[in-house]
């Protein structure tokens, strides 16, 4: 975390002294935003491993039964790029990386193995999503704009069980990855020459032959414009993916929710 902070201050300090004496334009005019900051994360995790034969796996709580954090501090970064006055390109990048430690209560089936009561257990869970988002704003003014949005999402989330002892070797692996569309809006009100709201929300669910899924993210930020390319924000962030497969030999289920709040600078031009 700390080098994503000395990111922040530096993207702050090289926009204060480039314009520290500009004007103060609508942020709905900005051509370029880049945003860096942390999310403090509330995490809610549900996941069943299947065998590669189709044994239905042990439907397990995350935070209690795999030891990972239920809470955690995880970087934000947001970059922004208009083309014209209504067309405009969005990047999102949101990690949630964990790893736990439990003395297995009940067997587990995961994968293709079974945890054993006793067994020392480490696990971990990684969530990685990577949105490419373009917008189009139906109603663009200095004081709000609103824009529709279609974006692809590329989710990857991998989990391990591991069980290392003196008479037990177990190493299990699972990876779910792909491409999911994620239709949305997004809006911008200025309430004041410092003071605006920036919200988004994107949602999509799909039901395939051997796939069930969805995907949701939304967010709402309060900022205060420092200096005329300059943005202190609080905001408040949800992801949710849940995935459920039962494709052979690939087969289980993945539902995991993050959301708190957020503190980032915004440099704008």
């Amino acid at each position: 975390m700390i080098k994503h902070g000395i990111a922040a201050l530096g993207l702050g300090f090289l926009a204060c002294h480039a314009h520290a004496d500009g004007d103060y334009a609508s942020p709905t005019n900005d051509r370029i935003r880049v945003s860096l900051g942390a999310m403090r994360t509330s995490n809610s995790t549900t996941l069943r491993v299947d065998s590669s034969s189709g044994i239905p796996g042990t439907v397990l709580n995350g935070e209690s039964q795999f030891g990972l954090d239920a809470s955690d501090i995880e970087p934000k970064f947001q970059v922004m790029l208009r083309a014209g006055g209504r067309n405009r390109l969005r990047l999102d990048y949101f990690t949630l990386d964990r790893t736990g430690n439990a003395i297995v209560s009940q067997p587990i089936v995961f994968r293709d193995a079974v945890l054993q009561t006793g067994d020392p257990l480490q696990s971990l869970l990684n969530l990685r999503l990577f949105t490419l988002t373009y917008g189009y704003s139906f109603w663009h003014t200095e004081k709000l704009e609103i824009a529709a949005t279609a974006g692809i999402t590329s989710v990857d989330i991998s989990t391990q069980a591991k069980v290392q002892t003196a008479a037990v070797h177990i190493n299990q692996l699972q990876n779910v990855a792909g491409p999911y569309p994620t239709p949305g809006i997004d809006v911008t009100w200025v309430a004041s020459k410092r003071f605006y709201l920036d919200g988004r929300v994107q949602y999509l669910s799909v039901h395939v032959s051997h796939f069930d899924g969805s995907l949701g993210l939304a967010g709402l930020d309060a900022l205060y414009r420092f200096r005329p390319n300059v943005s202190f924000a609080l905001g408040y962030n949800y992801v949710k993916a849940n995935l459920a497969s039962t494709e052979s030999g690939n087969s289980g289920l993945f539902d995991i929710s993050a959301k708190g709040p957020e503190l980032f600078v915004r440099v704008a031009f």
